[in-house]
């Protein structure tokens, strides 16, 4: 650990500015300007260029990219997929929920479509926020509450709530899929006006 913080110093701008100071005094030195104080202005030259050089900026930190934040959440997608297959669901709800597993499915497919998502930090983390989060709660809170419901009959039916869920849900991903192929269209159209510029 010690010997290794040694190699950085020796390797840090601290250590280089105060070289080439401490160079710039030996030359003094052989000049005969440092006089017979020598040493003194050697190392004052040499604590005077570590001072003044600019501290060693850490390195940042790898986040990962948008495209691997993506292959994360299609991994998280397939697990999640195999979490809804063992989920029995009511009817109408598994048809709410068959919608909007399609959609996520075609949004995350990998491809062209994809490209574009990794462009929408925004759109991958709707994306990674739907899968990881609101589908499994929805889910799951729905699971529960069924089984409480037998319990206590009468109450609003837990499958109304997982169905407007779900329908919220759809209605975020077609908007993310909509503002995706504005970003494709806006595109295009900026070529085109390139094109009609450049030919002018």
């Amino acid at each position: 650990m010690a010997t290794s913080r040694a190699l950085a110093y020796l390797e840090s701008r601290k250590n280089i500015a105060g070289g080439v100071c401490g160079l710039a005094g030996l030359v003094l030195t052989f000049t005969g300007a440092a006089g017979p104080y020598w040493p003194v202005v050697v190392a004052g030259l040499y604590g005077a260029g570590a001072l003044v050089a600019p501290p060693e900026r850490p390195p940042l930190p790898a986040f990962p990219d948008a495209s691997a934040q993506l292959e994360a959440v299609r991994d998280d997608f397939e697990k999640l997929g195999v979490y809804l297959a063992d989920v029995e669901l009511p009817p109408a709800a598994a048809g709410r929920l068959t919608e909007l597993t399609g959609l996520l499915t075609a949004l995350l497919d990998p491809g062209w479509v994809a490209e574009v998502l990794a462009q929408d930090p925004d759109g991958v983390h709707t994306l990674a926020r739907t899968v990881r989060q609101d589908v499994p709660e929805a889910v799951d809170t729905f699971v529960r509450t069924r089984w409480w419901s037998r319990l206590t009959p009468g109450q609003e039916p837990p499958e109304r709530h997982l169905e407007r869920q779900l329908g919220l849900l759809h209605a975020d991903a077609k908007r993310l899929a909509a503002d995706l192929r504005e970003t494709e269209a806006r595109r295009q159209e900026s070529h085109t006006r390139y094109l009609e510029d450049r030919s002018k």
